[in-house]
C-alpha cells in the first residue's frame, strides 16, 4: 500500500543496500520483473526507479498509455512469464563512461537500445551516484537496469506477488519535475504469505480508526470552523481521553513523579535557546508578533506624522531632498534618527537658519523616536511544539541541590505541529497533540535506573493493553553528523550511548539499534509495536538530552558544592491522546475492555412498568455514583431491538431487567460481542463491575 514516505525517495547508500532483508531483496527483484513486463507491452516507458518499500514495492515510468487498474491482470501475465523463463540476475560493474553511453543510447531501463530515444532518468540518476562509487547493472533476460542491488539469485526465486495501485508521482517527489506514473505491488515468498497479507488489509479496512471513530461518535474534524487536522473529541471520546491521562497520572504518582502546567504558548527566545528555531521552523505554526506597546504607540503616531511633515517638507524644500508622501501626504517609509534627510534638518537648526516651527517639529519628532526606542521591537511568541523547553524553566525556577534529583516533571502538555495538509490522516497525523510527557532530571550515577524505570513503565502499559509484540528501536548518532544533524559533543555523545545500550542489555529487553537516526541532542529509543492484526505503530520515544540544559543553564548544587549540569530523559510512554487512541481503536476494532470503554453500562428493560424503571433507574444511579459511565433504556421497544442497539453502539456491559429479575433482586448480563452471561444478584454485578474497572482487566 502506498505510504506518504514513499513520495519523495532518498538515494541509498551502498551500505544500506547491503542491509536489505530477503524479502525485501525478493521486493526489489519483483520490481525489475514488472517493469520487463510494463516494457514488453509498452516499449516506450521511460523508467525512473523502482525500490522495495514497507509493504511491497514501486516502479515510477513516464509512458503515453495511461496505466489503470484493469491493466493489472495482463502486465501480472507477462510477470508470471519472466518467472516462469528462471532469468538469472546478472551484475556487472561498468564506468561512469560506459553507463552514460548506455543511458543514450536508451538501452538502460529497456529491453533494446533505442536510437534517437536516451533513458532520460537514468541519465539524471547516473549524475547522482558520487565520483569514485562504483556503477552497476543487473539484468533478467533482456532487461537492463542502472541498480546496486541487491537480488533474488533468478527470477523463479520470487515466489508470489500482485500489483494493488496506481498513483501519480512527481520524479524526486518535486513538482517541478516530470509526473510520472507509479505503479504499486506487493510480493511475498509464497502465496500462502501473500494471501495472508490481504486478509490483514482488509481486517485493518474494517478497522480503520476513521470508520470506527465515526461510527462510535469519538470525534469529529470540522475542517470548516475549526481547521485541518484539529479533533474535536466528543463526550465518548472524551471518555477514552481522560481513562488513558487518570491511567498516566496514577502509574506516574506512584513513580515518584509530580505533575506541572505550562502555557501553550512562549516567546521566541525560549525556542532559539532550545536550538528548535531556526532547525524546527517548518514544524511549528507562523510566529505571533504581538505588541505590548501598542496603544502607547498609537498614542504617538499622531504628533509623530505631524513632526514628520513639518520637517520632511522642510528638507525637501530647502535642500531639494526626493521625499515619497502617500495619498494623506504622510512619509511612506518611517525615518530614523540617522538619515540624510535629518542631519541636514539638525545643521540648519544649529545655525539658527530653521523656523521656530520645524525647530519644534524636530524636538518632537527626536522625542518620539526615543520613546519609540525605549519602547523595543515587537514581542515574537510560538504556539508551543514542544514541551520540554518550558519544563526546563519550571527547573531553572528554583534552586536545585542533588537532593532534589531526580526530579520527574509530568504533563499532558497540548501541543502544535504544523504537519503539511497532504501528511494529515485522522487522527494519527494531527496538527494539536495532547502529549503524556515528563522530564527526569538526574544525575551520570542515577541515569541507568531511571532509564530502567521508564522501559519498565512501558512493558507496564503493553500488558494493560494486550500488547505483545514491540521493539525498542535504538537510534544513535553519526560521528560524521556531529556538528551539523547532532550537538558537536563527541565524548557525550559515546558515554550516553554506552549508558543507554547498557540498560537495554541489563534489562534484557528486545532492541534494534539504527545509527544516523538520533535527536540533535542525543542518543533516543523510538517505541515499536504491533497490533493484534500485525499493524506496526510508533507509539513513543525516550530520549536522552545531555545539550539543551546547558544550553538554559540548568544547574543543580553537587555534594561537593559545585554546580553540575543536570542529564535529562524526555520520555512519553503513552505517546499523544490522537495518536494512541488511534491505536487503540484499530487495536480493539472498538471494542474496548470495561475500563476504557466510552459507554460502560447500559439498563435494558424488558418493558415500561414504573416499579420495573423505578428499579433500573436505582442501579443506574449506584453506577453513576461510582462514576461507572452508565446509560438506560426504558422504552417500550422490544427488548431484542434494544439489545441490537446497545451492540450496534459497542456497549461493553447490558444489564438486562425484566419483572422476574426486580423480584429476585438480580439482573441478567450480557457481554458485547459474547452474549448472555447469565442472570446473577444485583449487588455481586455491581461489585464486579467496579472491580473489573478498578483493575484494569483485558
Amino acid at each position: 500500500m502506498p505510504n506518504e514516505n514513499d513520495l519523495k525517495p532518498e538515494r541509498k547508500s551502498l551500505d544500506d543496500r547491503n542491509k536489505m532483508t530477503d524479502l525485501e531483496r525478493l521486493r526489489h527483484s519483483c520490481a525489475h520483473v514488472f517493469a520487463t513486463a510494463l516494457l514488453r507491452l509498452w516499449p516506450d516507458a521511460q523508467l525512473a526507479y523502482g525500490p522495495p518499500v514497507e509493504n511491497g514495492f514501486y516502479y515510477d515510468a513516464e509512458l503515453s498509455h495511461r496505466i489503470a487498474p484493469e491493466d493489472f491482470e495482463k502486465i501480472e501475465a507477462e510477470m508470471k512469464k519472466e518467472i516462469k523463463a528462471n532469468n538469472v540476475f546478472e551484475k556487472r560493474v561498468v564506468t561512469r563512461e560506459e553507463a552514460i553511453k548506455d543511458a543514450q543510447s536508451g538501452r538502460l531501463g529497456a529491453l533494446t537500445e533505442r536510437p534517437g530515444v536516451p533513458s532520460k532518468f537514468k541519465l539524471d540518476l547516473i549524475a547522482q551516484i558520487p565520483e569514485g562509487e562504483m556503477i552497476s547493472y543487473y539484468q533478467n533476460g533482456d532487461f537492463m537496469d542502472l541498480c546496486a542491488g541487491p537480488h533474488v539469485m533468478r527470477t523463479g526465486n520470487i515466489g508470489a506477488f500482485k500489483l494493488t495501485t496506481v498513483a501519480s508521482a512527481y520524479y524526486k517527489g518535486d513538482e517541478k519535475n516530470p509526473q510520472l506514473q507509479r505503479i504499486y505491488g506487493t510480493a511475498f515468498k509464497n502465496k500462502t504469505e501473500l494471501e495472508a497479507y490481504f486478509t490483514m488489509l482488509e481486517e485493518a479496512k474494517r478497522r480503520d480508526h476513521r470508520k470506527i471513530g465515526a461510527e462510535m461518535g469519538l470525534y469529529a474534524m470540522d475542517n470548516e470552523y475549526v481547521g485541518p487536522g484539529l479533533p474535536l473529541w466528543l463526550p465518548k471520546g472524551t471518555a477514552i481521553v481522560e481513562e488513558l491521562e487518570k491511567l498516566a497520572k496514577e502509574t506516574e504518582f506512584a513513580a515518584g513523579y509530580v505533575r506541572v502546567k505550562t502555557p501553550h504558548i512562549a516567546r521566541e527566545k525560549m525556542y532559539k535557546t532550545s536550538g528548535h528555531l531556526p532547525y524546527y521552523a517548518d514544524s511549528m505554526f507562523p510566529p505571533m508578533r504581538l505588541d505590548e506597546h501598542a496603544e502607547e504607540r498609537r498614542a504617538i503616531g499622531e504628533s509623530r506624522r505631524d513632526a514628520e511633515r513639518i520637517v520632511y517638507s522642510y528638507a525637501k524644500e530647502v535642500g531639494g531632498f526626493e521625499i515619497k508622501v502617500d495619498q494623506k501626504g504622510d512619509v511612506e517609509e518611517l525615518g530614523s534618527r540617522d538619515n540624510e534627510e535629518l542631519d541636514f534638518v539638525r545643521n540648519k537648526i544649529k545655525e539658527g537658519h530653521a523656523p521656530p516651527t520645524v525647530v519644534r517639529a524636530m524636538d518632537e519628532l527626536v522625542t518620539t523616536y526615543d520613546r519609540i526606542l525605549k519602547m523595543g521591537p515587537r514581542e515574537v511568541y510560538y504556539l508551543k511544539a514542544m514541551n520540554c523547553p518550558h519544563h526546563h524553566r519550571i527547573f531553572a525556577a528554583e534552586p536545585r541541590s542533588y537532593r532534589d534529583l531526580p526530579l520527574r516533571l509530568a504533563e499532558y502538555g497540548t501541543c502544535y505541529r504544523y504537519e503539511q495538509s497532504g501528511e494529515l490522516f485522522g487522527l494519527m497525523r494531527v496538527r494539536t497533540l495532547n502529549m503524556n510527557d515528563a522530564h527526569i532530571y538526574c544525575s551520570p550515577e542515577q541515569f541507568a535506573s531511571e532509564f530502567n524505570a521508564v522501559n519498565e513503565m512501558y512493558l507496564k502499559y503493553f500488558k494493560i493493553f494486550g500488547i505483545e509484540k514491540y521493539t525498542m528501536r535504538f537510534s544513535t548518532h553519526a560521528p560524521s553528523e556531529l556538528g551539523k544533524k547532532y550537538v558537536n559533543e563527541p565524548a557525550l555523545w559515546k558515554q550516553t550511548e554506552d549508558m543507554v545500550r547498557q540498560v537495554l542489555i541489563d534489562s534484557k529487553i528486545n532492541y534494534v539499534e539504527v545509527a544516523n537516526e538520533a535527536a540533535f541532542y542525543g542518543p533516543k529509543i523510538d517505541v515499536q509495536v504491533w497490533n493484534v492484526i500485525g499493524k506496526e505503530f510508533t507509539l513513543a520515544t525516550n530520549q536522552v538530552d545531555f545539550a539543551v540544559p546547558a544550553k538554559f543553564g540548568l544547574v543543580y548544587r553537587d555534594k561537593d558544592n559545585s554546580n553540575k549540569t543536570p542529564l535529562c530523559i524526555h520520555r512519553a510512554p503513552l505517546g499523544t491522546h490522537e495518536r494512541f487512541i488511534g491505536f487503540l481503536i484499530e487495536h480493539y476494532a472498538g471494542n474496548f475492555p470495561l475500563w476504557l470503554a466510552p459507554e460502560q453500562v447500559r439498563v435494558l428493560t424488558i418493558g415500561d412498568d414504573e416499579p420495573l424503571v423505578n428499579y433500573a433507574k436505582a442501579i443506574v444511579s449506584e453506577l453513576r455514583v461510582n462514576f461507572v459511565r452508565t446509560d438506560a433504556d426504558y422504552s417500550m421497544n422490544k427488548i431484542n431491538g434494544k439489545i441490537q442497539d446497545a451492540e450496534k453502539s459497542k456497549v461493553h456491559t447490558m444489564l438486562v431487567i425484566g419483572v422476574r429479575d426486580m423480584e429476585a433482586g438480580n439482573v441478567s448480563v450480557r457481554l458485547h460481542g459474547r452474549g448472555n452471561i447469565g442472570a446473577k444478584p444485583k449487588a455481586e454485578v455491581v461489585a464486579d463491575i467496579l472491580a473489573a474497572i478498578k483493575e484494569r482487566r483485558a
